[in-house]
Formats: C-alpha cells, structure tokens, sequence
C-alpha cells in the first residue's frame, strides 16, 4: 500500500487524555516491577504517544528474570492473572512468557538470552522506560503500517519507511539488517495476512514458565537449538 510521504497528526484533548490515562496505568506496573529492581519498558503506541481506544499495554523486561519473583510480585501488589503462555514467533526466536493481566495489559520477558536484533525489535517501534514515562516524554519509533512516528509538541509527524530505511535505522539507533527485516515481516503480513506463531503454549495452573520451557525443550528439537545455541 503507498504511504503519504509526510503527514502531520493534530491531538485533540481526548487524544491527550487517553494518552495520559493509558501511561498511568503502565507506569503502576512499571513501578511495581521497579520496586523489585525489575527494569522493565513499553513499547509501540504507550512509547511513541500515538495512541488510540485499542491501544495495548505491552510491558517487557529486555533480560530473563526468575518467573517466581514477577508472579509473587503482580500477586502482592494485587494484579490479576488472567492467563499465561509461552510464545516463540519463528525457531530462530526466543521464547518468551507472557502474562495477560486483563484485556488491556500485559507483561512479558524472554526465557532465554536475546539476541541484539530482537532487542532492537523494540526500539524500532519505539520502546521507553519508566523515566521516560514518568518525565512525560515521547520516543520515535515505527508502527505496524511501516510509519515513522515523530513526536512534536502538538502531535507526531508521521512518514513512510520503505525506501527510507538507512535514514530510519539511524534515527531510531538500530541496525539496518533489523530495519530491512521488519520492513520485509510486515509488507508480508500486508499480502498475505497474519500468520500463526511457531509456538503458542498456554500454563496449567500449578505449572511454571520454567517448568513448561523444560518440557516444550524436551518434546522439541528447535527449542532445545535456540535455547543452547544462545546461552552464553
């Protein structure tokens, strides 16, 4: 789909507030999390500022923590679970847990090391962290219809990616390699739609994300590869 080159975004007051009210309730997780000295960001639309009524809440801690303490934590500061699952995208992929705490929000970590290209994944759509946050700050980052997304005082300017990805990469500080591969995943997914995970396994209600990884790498060649392969 051809982009527009260069469009600049107004807010209105209710898009403002829905900014604000959306942050608020992220900063509560971040903070419970930072308590633990658990430094944790949010990435897309919460970072960027370009929000919307279904906007998500995707909270993520970039290095593997103990899947006990974020539970006991979410549980102490009375955070509901409503479901948990362990994800991988594709094989190279690191698994990752995700906690679904309503329809709104969610928190998530890898259970295995990350490499630098998915930490970049972040950053490419826009990744902030708590002070970012709590200094009412916005990042640039790209959304999925391959939008460089500029914040300005009165909105964000937005402008097309393709054809624009060395610039893009080194204003977001990301590798061009991530940038041509997240332009390629998403002009794919503009084709032929959204495909299915590589692995998508949901905990029994005793079971933990360890636990669960150990059997999925004991039933699953690639899992066992992607979990060795990357430890050190």
């Amino acid at each position: 789909m051809k982009r527009a080159e260069r469009v600049e975004i107004i807010y209105d007051k209710r898009r403002w507030k829905l900014l604000e009210e959306l942050r608020l309730k992220t900063i509560q997780i971040m903070e419970t999390l930072e308590s633990c000295h658990l430094h944790s960001i949010v990435h897309g639309s919460i970072a960027r500022g370009d929000v919307s009524e279904k906007s998500d809440i995707d909270v993520f801690l970039l290095e593997p923590p103990s899947s006990f303490i974020i539970e006991t934590v979410l549980e102490r500061s009375g955070f509901p679970v409503q479901h948990r699952t362990i994800v991988q995208a594709t094989p190279l992929y690191a698994l990752k847990a995700c906690i679904g705490l309503d329809q709104q929000r969610s928190l998530s970590f890898p259970l295995v090391k990350l490499r630098p290209v998915e930490k970049d994944f972040y950053r490419f759509g826009g990744e902030a962290s708590l002070s970012t946050l709590s200094e009412e700050k916005r990042v640039a980052g790209v959304d999925k219809r391959l939008m460089l997304i500029e914040p300005t005082a009165e909105g964000h300017v937005e402008s097309a990616v393709v054809g624009r990805e060395e610039e893009v990469a080194n204003l977001l500080g990301v590798s061009l390699n991530t940038v041509l591969d997240r332009v390629r995943a998403l002009l794919r997914r503009d084709e032929v739609g959204r495909t299915g995970v590589f692995i998508e396994r949901e905990l029994a209600q005793d079971e933990t994300f360890e636990q669960a990884l150990k059997k999925l790498a004991d039933q699953n060649p690639a899992v066992r590869r992607r979990i060795k392969f990357y430890q050190k």
